[in-house]
């Protein structure tokens, strides 16, 4: 059973209960704690447009339960398979997580590179002529394209959809997605 549950609890403590529950089964549950890091990227996001944040489901996914009820020799079969199970969803969505964070954390390194370039072209005195002004606000108010990772980049909203089917299709696609266990 802890063989099993170790990608798991390597990255975060686990609250484990098992109660008789009636007719004669068992009921096993596998909680994983929440802890101050996992919301930790978000905040350091704060306030910047141009980094999309990790989505709350996502976080929140972290500290799934499991939730298994059967006989003893039910669970005695089948428990290492399903704790396997769950382990290796919640280690594939650790390891998408550590990611992005890492992936957010050059963005935010690349964002913070380029005001401070910006802010060592500015004259000290301020003045300057007002052509010089737009021209240097224009070619410094977005990054070069490749210094973003681009997949976590926040994009304009997607157009609304042009019918009832279209936006039933979409619908579909995002729920089979989030739908896998």
């Amino acid at each position: 059973m802890f063989t099993e549950l170790m990608p798991v609890i390597n990255h975060r403590p686990l609250t484990i209960t098992i109660a008789a529950v009636a007719g004669g089964n068992i009921r096993v549950c596998v909680v994983p704690q929440s802890q101050e890091k996992d919301r930790a990227i978000n905040e350091k996001v704060g306030h910047r447009k141009e980094v999309a944040k990790i989505p709350d489901a996502a976080i929140q996914g972290l500290t799934a339960s499991l939730s298994l009820t059967g006989t003893p020799e039910e669970l005695d079969r089948e428990l290492a398979e399903k704790l396997t199970t769950f382990a290796a969803a919640h280690e594939q969505l650790q390891h998408g997580i550590s990611r992005a964070t890492d992936q957010i954390n050059e963005a935010l390194q690349a964002l913070e590179e380029r005001d401070k370039a910006k802010k060592a072209k500015t004259p000290p005195s301020g003045k300057t002529g007002a052509k010089d002004d737009k021209a240097e606000t224009k070619a410094g108010s977005e990054p070069p394209a490749s210094t973003l990772p681009l997949d976590w980049i926040a994009q304009p909203a997607a157009p609304a959809a042009v019918s009832a089917s279209d936006a039933t299709a979409g619908h579909e696609d995002s729920h089979d997605e989030s739908g896998k266990e």
